[in-house]
């Protein structure tokens, strides 16, 4: 037999969400080894349990939708036999470390090109849609993917792995017949073809029987009103229930038929009469960017929207159904194939259209740099942003060892902007044509990221060996620099440095009047490396010019033949952040209104910073504001660097000083300046973890003064403090944990302390949280009656003033009882709130029902010349959002039963941030 075959008879119960499947794999071995067993991926069972692989991806990504599900909400597979040919049972199992994968001892030995067929009865229950997309929807429909049990790849060896949602099930491919029974209001759409339909009145029922060739795709909708439409254009039927309000048919129609003339002629022939295209393809694979606007605001017209969410989603699907790489070892090819043929597409038929589209030419936008900028341009953006922040990965990064951003954007964005890097340096051949031999070549045909590479390789006279070692296998960046234009007698000498440890080439342009005369591509740059060219009208030189090149720092790329350092990059003053424009030294200046606390109540005023949507090195800040309540110039400044290091666990040193002035009390004010330095760890191996390890230094100076109307007394001087602390963080969402050591030095006092949180959502749903405290003075020689350097059991005196309070003076009244979780963490304010000597306390939580959950407090307080006492509270806790938006209710405390006493409203405690840099901090977590 010369294929793989799958033959499945399934029928469909809807009232239990089930499908019982018998079902016969024939599998033939096309390597040259005799093999003794076969792996079966049965990824609908990787839903069967919260500790499964999937489970744990969405743990990765802190979400919680799947741990919290109910049971029945998860799918699963039930087995009832597989046997081989003579109808004898054959001994299999499920891995241990992938539930979802059943490994198969064949009775006898199947030697290379020969068959094994084998028969399995089983029935699966479908998992809700709402995990992955695919499953049993809330309307009772079916998305089907990765459904009916498939044979694993061996080449050489098994390629077998778990559903992670990520769309990459890798199976060889065969000849399909699907048999299926289902309710008779139901219709199937699928990329098979229609072979026959019985129907069975008695019990209301149809049989559709589809077939297809060369599969890999194992994606079928069973709906009671499918909304795909079916487009017949020269080339194949497109099916697709993407949508785009306002657009009508026809348009549609010419949409369609331009973009499958177009997968055609890059791609070739697709091998099969339909190409399916869903919107939830779309959903897993959007365009990022100013795309996902609500409708009302988006600034692209209709049609050009619809055009590329149609395209971007076809070229993923046909390159992932002819090409048949293995889609979690070597994803980076086929996406970057997909984002190079978006670049090229837009380049052919829209090349005016902007990266802000119909709002760059809006008054005051049109001022931005970004509005200057080509569409094709946020894929450099995207690629950089995450390369700037230290968070990049290789392209050949197994797809589920890349976090959320690298495997959604990032990568892909890479991928592609490194196909046309790879276009524009190949000028001896045209790289889209051998794209095109290469892609029709091996169409259905088992290939890796090897025979790419020797298939380009073989095509051009250049040596390209630099794009697969170094900007494919690594994270090492593109950085070049002019360092110097000497203009002799009769010539030009250009001195280039690489600033980086790689072998990648650097295009250099030759500009008159900011107009292009000349370009020439320059290689093999080892440290410096000096040019010469004939003297001619040049009169600057810049590299990578049309921005084709992912360089980290485009910064240095001008440098004037004859000039000073303001004619190679004058200065700008512009309003707003905005992306950077390298021709530009760039200043922002950006109004401020802000409300910090109670005292200095809104703030007017304006920063000055150089801050760009890309992270920078160095970076500065100067805020002059006027506060309102306390009718005083307030503000603050700082500066700092950061030195980002790769390939090792220490990844990040940044260094800077900050200084501020507010008011701290009604008309008393500080003056903090704050030198500091910190190292940050990381697993370099394992970017997905979410540990992190964090030694950090500091000085804090502070100065306080009063007003006349102050109503608070200074019982210490002005004072300055040096702290060192280790932090270890590790925030899951299902395991969290955080500890860390603070060492605090001044001139009356020494003191070290110790803080240890863990969180943890059981299996059973309830979550349980601990932290443990404890604060011991190593030297205490400050006021015996004052304590405000003392531990404090539930709200600290802040005298580094780390802390938001809102009114941190405040002795009554509702800005009081904001607590903030920090040395002796209780809610209930007792007879003993400081320690001047030694705390240690531990906090307990535990839910009763969703956010509303139980908490007590115990601990040990020990001041000079008093015994330790024993303290404890207990009380109702109203989790609305986790460390940031909470309510905490005192029942029962050394000082009684609290909820009993006059004025309890004044024993309530909360807990609340206005920081949105901090609440946007719960959107980036799941991303990086």
């Amino acid at each position: 037999m010369a294929q793989n075959t799958i033959d499945i008879n399934a029928n469909v119960n809807v009232d239990t969400k089930t499908i019982a499947i018998t079902q016969t794999i024939v599998y033939k071995n096309e390597s040259k080894d005799t093999l003794q067993t076969i792996y079966l991926n049965d990824w609908n069972n990787s839903y069967s349990s919260k500790s499964t692989p999937l489970a744990k991806r969405f743990e990765e990504e802190f979400s919680t939708k799947f741990h919290l599900a109910k049971d029945e909400q998860r799918g699963f597979t039930t087995v009832s036999s597989i046997q081989n040919p003579a109808g004898d049972s054959l001994d299999y199992e499920r891995l241990e470390l992938h539930p979802d994968v059943i490994k198969v001892k064949l009775t006898h030995s199947l030697l290379p090109s020969e068959s094994y067929r084998i028969s399995l009865n089983y029935q699966i229950t479908l998992p809700d849609a709402t995990f992955t997309n695919y499953g049993f929807t809330k309307d009772k429909d079916f998305d089907l993917k990765y459904w009916y049990i498939t044979p694993a790849v061996y080449n050489g060896k098994w390629n077998y792995y778990s559903n992670k949602n990520l769309d990459d099930l890798f199976v060889p491919k065969a000849d399909l017949t699907l048999s299926i029974t289902h309710p008779r209001n139901y219709k199937i759409t699928s990329e098979l073809d229609f072979n026959a339909t019985s129907f069975d009145d008695k019990a209301h029922t149809q049989t559709t029987i589809l077939k297809g060739n060369n599969r890999i795709d194992t994606y079928l909708s069973l709906y009671k009103l499918p909304l795909y439409n079916f487009i017949q254009t020269d080339d194949l039927i497109l099916i697709t229930n993407i949508k785009e309000k306002g657009l009508i048919g026809p348009e549609k129609a010419l949409i369609t038929d331009r973009i499958t003339q177009y997968l055609t002629k890059n791609l070739g022939e697709y091998p099969h009469k339909q190409l399916l295209v869903t919107s939830i393809d779309y959903q897993k694979d959007p365009l990022y960017g100013l795309n996902q606007l609500p409708a009302f605001f988006r600034p692209f017209p209709e049609d050009f929207q619809y055009e590329l969410k149609l395209l971007k989603t076809a070229l993923k699907k046909y390159i992932d159904n002819i090409l048949l790489l293995n889609p979690r070892k070597e994803h980076w090819l086929s996406e970057g194939l997909q984002v190079y043929y978006l670049i090229n597409y837009v380049e052919e038929n829209y090349p005016d259209m902007k990266l802000l589209g119909t709002l760059a030419d809006v008054w005051g936008i049109r001022a931005f740099h970004a509005s200057d900028l080509d569409f094709n341009f946020q894929y450099f953006l995207y690629s950089m942003e995450i390369a700037r922040k230290n968070r990049d990965q290789p392209l050949t990064t197994s797809k589920d060892s890349l976090t959320k951003f690298n495997t959604n954007i990032a990568g892909k964005y890479k991928a592609g902007v490194g196909l046309d890097y790879l276009d524009q340096f190949t000028d001896d051949i045209n790289l889209s044509d051998e794209l095109t031999e290469f892609v029709k070549k091996n169409q259905l045909k088992p290939i890796s990221i090897n025979d790419f590479e020797t298939f380009i390789s073989s095509k051009t006279k250049k040596d390209i060996s630099w794009f697969f070692s170094d900007y494919v296998n690594t994270r090492k960046k593109i950085d070049f620099k002019i360092s110097s234009v000497k203009s002799l007698e009769d010539s030009l000498q250009l001195t280039l440095k690489n600033k980086r440890d790689n072998t990648m080439p650097i295009s250099v342009f030759k500009l008159k009047n900011d107009s292009v005369i000349g370009k020439l591509w320059v290689e093999n740059i080892q440290g410096t490396k000096t040019i010469t060219l004939p003297k001619d009208s040049t009169d600057k030189f810049v590299l990578d010019y049309n921005n084709v090149i992912p360089e980290y720092n485009q910064r240095d790329n001008y440098k004037a033949v004859n000039g000073s350092f303001l004619n190679n990059k004058p200065l700008q003053f512009r309003l707003f952040k905005d992306i950077e424009d390298p021709n530009y030294n760039q200043i922002f200046f950006m109004p401020l209104v802000e409300f910090n606390n109670i005292y200095d109540g809104l703030t007017l005023g304006t920063k000055v910073y150089n801050k760009t949507i890309l992270r920078k090195r160095l970076n500065y800040r100067f805020s002059p504001q006027y506060a309102t309540k306390s009718r005083t110039l307030t503000g603050s400044t700082s500066i700092s660097y950061s030195h980002n290091l790769e390939d090792q666990n220490l990844y990040d040193i940044t260094y800077g000083i900050s200084a501020g002035y507010q008011s701290f009390a009604r008309d008393a004010f500080f003056t903090s300046i704050r030198p500091s330095v910190s190292f940050s760890f990381r697993n370099d191996s394992h970017f997905r973890s979410n540990q992190t390890d964090q030694l950090s230094a500091r000085y804090v100076s502070i100065e306080r003064e009063l007003g006349n109307d102050a109503t608070v007394i200074l019982d210490e001087p002005n004072y300055g403090v040096f702290n060192l602390r280790y932090t270890h963080s590790n925030p899951g969402v299902i395991n969290y944990s955080k500890l860390f050591t603070d060492l605090q030095v001044a001139d009356k006092f020494s003191k070290i302390a110790f803080n240890y949180e863990f969180r943890k959502l059981t299996k059973s749903n309830r979550n349980i949280n601990f932290r443990f405290f404890a604060g011991y003075f190593l030297r205490n020689n400050t006021e015996p009656n004052s304590d405000y350097f003392s531990f404090a059991l539930d709200r600290p005196t802040d005298y580094l003033f780390d802390f938001n309070y809102l009114g941190r003076s405040e002795a009554a009244g509702l800005f009081s009882q904001q607590i903030i979780i920090a040395e002796g963490g209780f809610k209930s304010i007792l007879d003993t709130p400081y320690a001047n000597q030694w705390m240690t306390t531990a906090n307990f939580s535990t839910s009763i029902w969703r956010y509303i959950q139980a908490y007590g407090d115990v601990g040990l307080v020990k001041s000079k010349f008093t015994n330790a006492k024993f303290v404890y509270d207990s009380g109702i806790r109203l989790s609305l959002v986790e460390d940031y938006f909470e309510i905490y209710f005192p029942i029962y405390s050394n000082l009684g039963w609290e909820i009993a006493q006059p004025n309890y409203d004044q024993h309530i405690r909360f807990m609340f941030t206005v920081d949105p840099q901090v609440l946007l901090g719960l959107f980036r977590r799941k991303w990086y």
